[in-house]
């Protein structure tokens, strides 16, 4: 048998190790380019903040770095020091091998235009309900801010803290079943310095909320359905079950929060829920609702609005 030409070598064969790759690559546009390429050979799956093989490259690079995502562009030459070259080394070595996702390598994800520590213990934060965050919910609120919020599936804090510094005069409650992740989101109430106006409380659903109303619920609950959750790439594999899936229709969540959401709303607050892929299910399931489905500008689907006076007119559906 012949031998393999050089332009058929594995790449294995090839492979530098990682001191030998650090004292090639020199500055920061090197390490872009390479991560890049390393990422697209290793068909990564992306949609935890970025979309594309150099998007995620740059996000690493910048994120091991701690250097801002609009980092003056005269950076790109600048030269790594040893230690940062070894570092991004290391961390585009994980991403490809361990499929974990970039915000968890990392430590942080980036919500409404504002840092949150981000961990196993929770979902990564992703959701197009931060474009309505970042326009303070004017559109349901278009002469004074809603004075109570609550943050149900709360999970990082993310929604619920970032609202609270778009909109510095209300309080939010963070609601979450799970313990782990409420610790995490005090993490961000600590870290963002809204104590004051934020709490984090223990909650199945609105079981832990007797007796509170509010003038705006929203949510990121669990909506994945059997079919989904079973099929998902593996990098979603590493966020916690508990976040992700509802029942085989992704809804088990979804329709607590219709039945029950009524008795902690206001007579004029809103319900603001997503559902992602789960949109047709919901359609399907309440035929008769006329839930109002929200436009992005940066994308996203599945997430609809509810007034107070709609889940009364249609109690009957959501019993």
């Amino acid at each position: 048998m012949a031998e393999p030409s050089p332009s058929v070598t594995s790449r294995s064969t090839l492979r530098l190790d990682d001191a030998e790759l650090s004292d090639g690559l020199l500055t920061l546009r090197d390490y872009l380019r390479w991560a890049a390429s390393e990422f697209h050979l290793a068909g990564l799956h992306y949609g935890h903040g970025t979309t594309s093989a150099w998007d995620e490259a740059v996000a690493l690079t910048l994120g091991a770095l701690h250097l801002p995502w609009n980092v003056d562009p005269a950076v790109l030459d600048a030269r790594l020091l040893a230690p940062e070259r070894l570092r991004v080394v290391a961390l585009v070595r994980e991403r490809i091998t361990t499929r974990r996702p970039l915000p968890y390598l990392l430590g942080e994800a980036f919500f409404a235009g504002f840092p949150f520590d981000v961990d196993e213990r929770v979902l990564i934060p992703r959701s197009p309900i931060a474009e309505l965050v970042e326009d303070g919910f004017g559109a349901w609120f278009p002469d004074e801010p809603p004075a109570r919020v609550l943050d149900l599936c709360a999970g990082s804090g993310c929604i619920g803290i970032a609202t609270a510094l778009h909109l510095p005069t209300c309080t939010v409650d963070l609601a979450d079943i799970s313990q782990e992740a409420l610790n995490l989101a005090r993490q961000n109430i600590t870290r963002h310095d809204v104590g004051q106006r934020v709490r984090a409380v223990q909650s199945d659903v609105f079981d832990g909320l007797e007796g509170q109303r509010y003038d705006l619920i929203v949510s990121n609950p669990p909506y994945v359905d059997a079919h989904d959750l079973h099929t998902m790439p593996a990098e979603f594999r590493h966020e916690p079950s508990l976040a992700l899936g509802a029942g085989d229709d992704g809804l088990d969540i979804a329709r607590r929060q219709l039945r029950e959401a009524r008795d902690h709303l206001t007579d004029n607050g809103v319900l603001i829920v997503e559902v992602g892929n789960s949109d047709r299910h919901l359609e399907a399931a309440f035929p008769e609702v006329p839930f109002m489905w929200l436009e992005f500008e940066r994308g996203g689907q599945g997430v609809f609005a509810l007034s107070a006076a709609e889940l009364d007119a249609h109690a009957a559906s959501f019993a």
